[in-house]
């Protein structure tokens, strides 16, 4: 039966006054068309009519910008024509601090993350003889903003087989460069690899998946350092980071076989049930997807509607302990109008049905994320990766090459 679904250094101060020379850059748009000193009392005075530091004079810097609409999207710069650079600080009126690192040479400091759309910065630099200048400038907004549907909330306990996954709102041309902001740490430096899929939805989509399944106990923590960065054509800028964190549950793994019209239940590689079902009517629409899958998600009670999926009015009913292994429509779910046929034949319209009884139990047991698999003659083959996770019907290589941005990650 089926249904559809829709390089920073400590803080010192910074006196102003005037001498030495600061350009600030976000991204391609100048901040510094114009830089003089500003007006002072005399030779050796800052700004305020106070000598800098060790009676030196102070670095001083009148930025004159384009309006307030700089370029979001690229690395902000701090360049220093005379001296060398001792600590820079960009910071959004929020206090967050963006990172960075001062060159080799100590004139430039460039920002290891890109400015984010619609956001008023602060930059502070200071060289090594204690001189400070400040600016202060606004990028524009995002004509249009990427956004990223997270399948795995915070907090969540799942099955060894679930791999992260994300599905972006708009296209995603730059994926090398959108992949690279995207880390996967472990507790037990587990390897895996993002690979990129194209969703049930139609919408681009990248998973992790590690090498082998999950070990039970892992601790999981996905950064995803998206802000600012540029999708490519069409897909817009993104204008926030995501974060999520989860745990790997109890090793639960299932078999159906299709000859035998039973599914195997093992539990740390020992198989602890064996469960009569009926499968889906070989030979056409109604046969069951086989392959390696995983469950999606636990449903419940759910209303299912042949007509969604083209099977015309085969039937219109509310279905119990409803386990979703596909975006179209193929669950593992009570079936008491074909108790006659479980252990004996398949017949349903390509779920895998059971007793209220054997459901009921089975559905309080497992996880969003156990592995789910249908061995035998009669199915109509495996279902795309993008219908549901289908990655684990690929060898490692074959998953890795479907990264675009170098492959495997130990994290």
């Amino acid at each position: 039966m089926s249904r559809t679904r829709r390089t920073a250094l400590p803080r010192r101060p910074f006196p102003r006054g005037r001498g030495r020379h600061v350009a600030l850059a976000g991204g391609a748009a100048l901040l510094a068309a114009a830089l003089t000193a500003c007006g002072s009392t005399g030779s050796g005075a800052g700004a305020d009519g106070k000598a800098g530091a060790k009676g030196k004079p102070a670095m001083a810097v009148a930025v004159k910008l384009t309006g307030d609409q700089v370029k979001a999207g690229e690395p902000v710069t701090v360049t220093l024509a005379d001296g060398t650079l001792a600590q820079v600080k960009v910071t959004d009126a929020k206090g967050g601090e963006m990172p960075g690192r001062i060159s080799a040479d100590g004139k430039t400091w460039t920002s290891e993350r890109n400015a984010s759309p619609g956001t008023d910065y602060k930059v502070e630099a200071q060289d090594t003889e204690s001189r400070g200048a400040s600016a202060q400038f606004k990028t524009s907004a995002a004509d249009k903003v990427n956004k990223v549907s997270i399948n795995i909330p915070k907090g969540s306990t799942v099955g060894v087989a679930m791999p992260v996954s994300l599905v972006f709102d708009n296209p995603v041309k730059n994926k090398a460069e959108v992949e690279k902001q995207l880390k996967v740490t472990t507790s037990n430096n587990t390897e895996g690899s993002w690979g990129w899929v194209k969703d049930y939805s139609g919408n681009d989509r990248v998973d992790w998946r590690p090498r082998e399944h999950w070990k039970s106990g892992t601790d999981v923590k996905v950064e995803m350092n998206l802000n600012g960065v540029d999708s490519g054509s069409g897909g817009g800028l993104f204008a926030r980071d995501y974060t999520t964190e989860f745990k790997v549950g109890k090793d639960r793994r299932m078999e159906v076989d299709l000859a035998t019209k039973e599914m195997s239940v093992s539990e740390d590689g020992r198989v602890v049930k064996t469960i009569p079902v009926s499968a889906g009517t070989p030979g056409g629409q109604k046969a069951s997807w086989s392959g390696k899958m995983v469950l999606m998600a636990k449903e419940g009670t759910i209303r299912m509607d042949s007509q969604t999926v083209g099977l015309g009015n085969s039937y219109d009913k509310m279905v119990d302990y409803s386990m979703r292994l596909t975006w179209s429509g193929m669950y593992v779910h009570a079936a008491p109008w074909n108790n006659a046929n479980f252990g004996n034949a398949n017949t349903s319209s390509g779920c895998v049905g059971m007793s209220d009884a054997e459901a009921k139990s089975f559905y309080g047991q497992v996880q969003v994320g156990d592995p789910f698999e249908v061995v035998g003659e009669g199915s109509k083959g495996n279902a795309d990766l993008g219908n549901g996770y289908g990655e684990w019907n690929l060898s490692w290589d074959a998953w890795k090459a479907k990264s675009q941005a170098g492959g495997t990650q130990a994290g």
